[in-house]
């Protein structure tokens, strides 16, 4: 009965900065107004704000969220302890890639020094032209 009454009150209310709105030639924007205040009153028609208020001051539905939060953290450790190569089979996959690396690098490096050569060049050129 309470929540009817104040939904009611607050749908009215709504319903008045509307039609002030809507005095000022302002017509898309009353309806706008309207509209949401309306939600209340129909929302307490439909009983959703008995639900949420149920389960709001129900202190099993909270401890059924913290359940379900336990559930959704466990669920994304196990995922990380998994992502982290706890089997035998992630680690054999993983050792050959770095044994691979160095030989990249010894290949590589010439080329990777005179593109660094250059790079320093035009740093020292902007350096030198702040006066630095």
């Amino acid at each position: 009965m309470l929540i009817g009454t104040f939904c009611a009150l607050l749908s009215a209310a709504g319903l008045g900065v509307a039609f002030l709105v809507a005095k000022r030639r302002r017509y898309a924007t009353a309806l706008r107004v309207a509209a949401f205040a309306l939600l209340p009153v129909g929302l307490a028609m439909t009983g959703v704000v008995r639900f949420v208020l149920n389960m709001t001051f129900n202190p099993l539905a909270w401890a059924g969220l913290g359940v379900v939060g336990l559930a959704v953290l466990l669920f994304l450790s196990a995922g990380l302890a998994d992502g982290r190569g706890g089997g035998g089979k992630g680690r054999a996959a993983a050792e050959p890639a770095p044994a691979a690396l160095p030989a990249k690098r010894g290949g590589g490096a010439p080329a990777a020094g005179a593109g660094g050569a250059d790079d320093f060049s035009d740093i020292e050129a902007i350096l030198k032209k702040h006066g630095i």
